[in-house]
């Protein structure tokens, strides 16, 4: 290769390291997201690919940082950022700036320089939805501890005043799950949930409906295993919100992993009234997959304030509920029973 072409390689693959690095820090400790600090840790495996693949002794020999003509020229706009946001924003555009122009000059290389080049440009695609447009979501619902689901014809109290409760007691989410609901009557419930829940601070997730999800402007949409896939639930909703996906087995859960979903739920934990079930997946299978993944693991069927504080230790990031809260005659107290064991545990 001439010195001309290593020099072109050497500066973009500066430009992508630099960036990921950005990244990183944003990821790990902005938004406190390990999964994605994962994802750019698989970015810099394949740039370091596309180093092998040139030759990084030559790379290293090819830069001439005195006599670069582009080292001095700056824009305004480079010098100063106004948010973190921005910083992010910037790393992003450099990387796949920087890929791009791997995978172009690349051709003059090898077939497995263009190959990396053009996984790591839709590896940043992707990453930046998940860090610029979902980012602050993920990081909220990190901090979920109680995630309540909500049906009218199991709660005991209203279906609104019920809602109300679980949030002062402490719920971090709720999810609309009405499956009976003809689609207007569920967008009206939706939409005032969502004027409920953003009043509060807490996520709104609409079980299996990306549509209306998008409609209703929720923040996440909750699929099953005989539902729509996570990428055709985000395809609807848009990529802004997020998606999660129920698994019953280590084997659901490992096929839900490579579906790229933003949180993943297990259960049963113990025999549901609610939602009856032969196979109880119990503490045991959580503990198993928690162990696979840094997202986050929302652990579900038969929870009550009793056995919370089990599956927080088995590994669960939160715990959802559904007859013990809104079946209780004080949902508030029993939200409010719920987040102490798990918070305590």
């Amino acid at each position: 290769m001439n010195t001309d072409l290593l020099r072109i390689l050497d500066v973009n693959v500066n430009r992508a390291r630099e960036a990921l690095r950005v990244i990183e820090d944003y990821a790990r400790f902005v938004l406190d997201d390990a999964d994605a600090a994962g994802a750019v840790k698989r970015c810099r495996h394949t740039l370091r690919e596309i180093v092998s693949a040139c030759g990084a002794d030559a790379l290293l020999a090819a830069r001439d940082i005195v006599g670069d003509v582009g080292r001095e020229l700056k824009t305004e706009g480079e010098l100063r950022r106004e948010a973190p946001d921005d910083v992010i924003k910037a790393a992003f555009a450099r990387l796949s700036e920087a890929a791009r122009s791997l995978g172009e000059y690349g051709k003059l290389v090898s077939d497995g320089v263009v190959a990396n080049a053009e996984t790591l440009r839709y590896a940043a695609y992707e990453l930046e939805q998940r860090i610029v447009l979902r980012g602050t979501r993920r990081a909220r619902f990190r901090a979920v501890r109680l995630y309540v689901l909500l049906t009218e014809k199991l709660c005991r109290h209203g279906w609104r005043e019920t809602a109300e409760a679980a949030i002062r007691g402490g719920a971090g989410c709720l999810q609309l799950r009405e499956r009976e609901r003809a689609d207007g009557e569920l967008l009206r419930r939706a939409r005032q949930l969502r004027e409920l829940t953003a009043r509060h601070g807490v996520l709104l997730a609409i079980n299996n409906r990306p549509d209306l999800a998008k409609l209703a402007g929720a923040d996440i949409v909750h699929v099953g295993q005989e539902d729509l896939s996570v990428r055709d639930a985000r395809r609807i909703a848009g990529t802004s919100i997020l998606v999660g996906k129920s698994t019953h087995t280590v084997e659901q859960f490992e096929a839900a992993l490579a579906e790229e979903p933003d949180y993943l739920s297990v259960g049963p934990m113990f025999p549901s009234a609610t939602k009856p079930q032969e196979h109880i997946a119990g503490p045991e299978t959580l503990a198993a997959v928690a162990r696979r993944t840094d997202l986050p693991l929302v652990a579900i069927g038969g929870i009550a304030a009793e056995n919370a504080a089990r599956v927080r230790q088995a590994g669960a990031s939160c715990v959802c509920a559904c007859a013990a809260v809104i079946g209780a005659e004080d949902p508030e107290a029993a939200a409010r029973a719920i987040v102490h064991a798990v918070t305590t545990a």
